[in-house]
């Protein structure tokens, strides 16, 4: 097949002329270009100008699991074979990446080359906008434009509590749009299907979060399963396993995630730093440029928080997400760990001089 039919072949995927200049070292080796709609047990599953082929990712599979294929790739794949293999994946422009566990120092790649990075957040349940946060850190560091879209908008038919509770959300997503949308009515769902017409969107939340009531929405036709939801806690069963890449039929191409109990952060800090952008352009106003936003003086920070400017929660979620972080890439990092132990001793330090100055005080 000659290389513009390729192009017009893919093009709907998202092939573009710098992702032909990226392939075109293994274009001379006979290879295929391919994006990976699917991952399952150390194969995947690969939409071509050939159409869909069937390969083992064995031969790029480094110890690394960041390394490793996933769905959103591009790669070069053997156009012959059995069992055929995907050779190389392309440099990726954007990835997102969670921490597969507390207890260790290793990240999952959950979704490459994504342009939007959907939150679905139910609103069927309680909203936790500590956890949005959370999902929102790591789409910000994966470079993905986040947003949030509140599902099961009908089940608040009272227009005036609604607005509240975009408003709530908002707050916590600074830079970042918040739509509603009822997969029921399909009210929201054009606005929602216009921002990801462009690109590539990859699909997050927790389960029972209405997302493959939303991918069907979306798609318009019933390609994910869907289980109802609990009556008792507003949660519901995974019912996407793996990772999908679908094409949508207003453009674009959609990623469905399973849902995720778990979202730990993976050397997210300048992602953390724009969820809470508010909180670091006040702190640049502080006297002291180590201020731990607490009882210092001249702290802008509580200056906001006392003024009502500044939720005390947004504080607390930065800094536990931060806190966080630090731990996750202090695994990692030698430096990042010696640096903590250095603030260690330095506070350590502090707490004895102001116990010794209080004694002091007291004799």
């Amino acid at each position: 097949m000659s290389s513009t039919s390729a192009f017009s072949a893919l093009a709907p995927y998202g092939w573009d002329e710098a992702w032909a200049d990226a392939f075109a070292p293994y274009d001379t080796e006979g290879l295929l270009p391919g994006r990976v709609v699917r991952v399952d047990r150390g194969q995947c599953d690969v939409v071509t100008a050939d159409g869909l082929l069937r390969a083992d990712t064995a031969f790029v599979t480094p110890h690394d699991p960041l390394r490793v294929v996933c769905t959103g790739d591009w790669v070069a794949v053997e156009p012959a074979g059995s069992p055929r293999y995907v050779r190389a994946y392309l440099p990726r422009r954007t990835a997102f990446v969670r921490s597969t566990s507390s207890k260790r120092s290793e990240g999952q790649i959950l979704a490459a080359n994504v342009d939007h990075a959907i939150v679905a957040v139910s609103l069927a349940v309680d909203l936790d906008l500590a956890r949005i946060e959370r999902f929102l850190a790591l789409a910000w560091e994966s470079g993905a434009q986040p947003v949030v879209v509140l599902t099961k908008a009908d089940l608040v038919p009272d227009a005036v509590t609604l607005s509240y509770l975009v408003q709530d959300v908002e707050t916590a997503a600074p830079g970042v749009p918040v739509l509603t949308v009822s997969a029921m009515d399909g009210d929201g769902l054009d606005v929602l299907a216009a921002v990801v017409s462009g690109g590539t969107a990859v699909l997050l939340g927790q389960s029972g979060a209405g997302k493959s009531t939303l991918a069907n929405a979306l798609l318009g036709a019933d390609a994910m399963d869907v289980q109802a939801t609990r009556d008792v806690d507003g949660k519901g069963r995974h019912t996407t396993t793996t990772r999908n890449l679908l094409l949508l039929p207003g453009g674009g191409v959609l990623i469905d995630t399973p849902g995720l109990r778990g979202v730990g952060l993976w050397d997210a800090g300048s992602g953390v730093g724009q969820v809470f952008s508010e909180i670091e352009e006040l702190a640049e106003r502080c006297r002291f440029h180590d201020c731990a936003h607490a009882s210092e003086p001249g702290c802008a920070v509580r200056g906001a928080i006392e003024a009502g400017e500044l939720p005390e929660r947004r504080l607390e979620s930065y800094r536990k997400l931060l806190r966080e972080n630090q731990r996750i890439v202090a695994k990692t990092d030698a430096r990042v760990r010696a640096e903590i132990r250095r603030d260690w001793k330095r506070k350590g330090a502090e707490g004895r001089a102001a116990m010794e100055a209080k004694r002091g005080r007291l004799r």
